[in-house]
């Protein structure tokens, strides 16, 4: 288990960065000659077809609806593992974790909404600010070194963890348009089909990878998000092997898509979808109530939810602290959570048309939350990380 947790941590910080390199590549080929080049990529048009059955899209679209796919597979892979036998496994460990994340979707939606009440349109992203982008923030969290104790860093993968299902709801309740009867139908049968699989004890995941395709082709034409396929595909992954725990369909599975999710999937995904010409662009862009309302949302909504729904449920004995860990490193913990990064742009993708006014804008309102989060969560947390070394007793000598 340790294991398991060293290397999840390393290949997410790793992927942390990877995402800033790809987003400021973005960032300059948007801005520079090469914009009509990024624009004509990103529209290619791929389509399959087979029979009377076809998906047509541009590149951006098989990028954000297939490629994510994947990434929320592994998601429901790492959900469904900490259920059955890692943290999410032992009530006494989710309590504390589970109430922040609840606070850090609801103070965040509250914040957004203060700003934006009234407007239909910008509403449809009250959900922008809710999400924090696990690999980004172990990114920045890996900075700090062996100074952050593991307990700490443990508290922030099960609220991530947690924030990301809730984040999945909220993308199946929320973002889900123009519903196909037929379509679900289909999806339910495949998924029927993985079900009846799981429970007949199959091992083999060429059978559960074909339904899963099926499923997601069928999920992709019914209005729900295809990513969501992809989460209850991996519901449906078995753990358990005759031969031994080394044998683990699930475990195995995870462990060779996380490089491939981190060092690929994000940061193409971040490439694709970080591009914002800064052409017009000034501060009054960003002080617009939707892109501010982001912005605070992730900034001062986030740390403020995390860290009084923590506060609350300690003073009042639901739950304690972890191991090690003071007030202070909590609070520090609790900005760095505003980096939305990732997630948020992934739902104000689904929130709004691609080369609207309100996705440019939204974007320029991500980035700004995110990496003030960033900023500021790390001084935080390196102070409080520093003040306890200072504090801690010193060593007797050797005699």
């Amino acid at each position: 288990m340790v294991t398991q947790l060293k290397d999840f941590l390393r290949l997410e910080s790793a992927g942390g960065i990877l995402l800033v390199v790809a987003m400021l590549l973005a960032m300059i080929v948007v801005n520079t000659d090469l914009w009509p080049l990024y624009k004509g990529l990103l529209a290619i048009p791929l389509e399959i077809r087979l029979g009377d059955f076809e998906i047509a899209k541009p590149l951006l679209m098989w990028i954000n609806d297939g490629l994510m796919a994947i990434f929320f597979f592994l998601i429901g892979l790492e959900i469904k593992r900490e259920v059955l036998e890692g943290e999410l496994s032992n009530p006494a460990q989710i309590m504390l974790p589970a109430v922040a994340a609840v606070g850090g979707v609801v103070v965040p939606a509250l914040v957004f909404t203060w700003f934006n009440y009234g407007d239909s349109s910008a509403m449809k992203g009250w959900a922008i600010p809710t999400a924090t982008d696990i690999a980004f923030a172990l990114g920045i969290l890996s900075l700090l070194g062996k100074r952050v104790p593991p307990s700490l860093k443990l508290f922030l993968l099960t609220l991530a963890i947690i924030d990301d299902l809730v984040a999945i709801l909220i993308i199946a309740i929320f973002y889900s348009v123009d519903i196909s009867t037929l379509s679900l139908l289909i999806a339910g049968i495949a998924y029927a089909a993985l079900l009846l699989q799981n429970w007949r004890g199959v091992v083999r995941l060429t059978s559960y990878l074909v339904f899963g395709l099926i499923m997601w082709a069928a999920v992709l034409k019914s209005g729900v998000h295809a990513t969501i396929a992809g989460v209850l595909l991996a519901f449906t992954i078995p753990l358990k092997h005759p031969e031994g725990a080394e044998f683990s369909p699930l475990r195995n599975l995870e462990r060779d898509l996380h490089p491939t999710v981190a060092f690929i999937i994000l940061p193409v995904f971040a490439f694709a979808n970080t591009g914002i010409p800064l052409a017009g662009m000034n501060i009054e862009t960003l002080m617009a109530p939707e892109p501010l309302g982001i912005a605070m949302g992730l900034f001062l909504g986030k740390q403020l939810g995390v860290f009084s729904f923590t506060w609350v449920a300690v003073k009042t004995g639901v739950a304690k602290l972890p191991t090690g860990v003071g007030w202070m490193e909590i609070y520090g913990l609790s900005i760095m959570t505003g980096i939305g990064f990732t997630m948020s742009l992934f739902i104000s993708s689904l929130a709004f048309e691609e080369g609207s006014t309100n996705l440019n804008a939204d974007r320029l309102g991500i980035l700004t939350g995110s990496f003030a989060s960033a900023a500021v969560g790390y001084i935080v947390l390196a102070y409080a990380l520093g003040r306890k070394k200072d504090k801690a007793p010193a060593t007797a000598p050797e005699e």
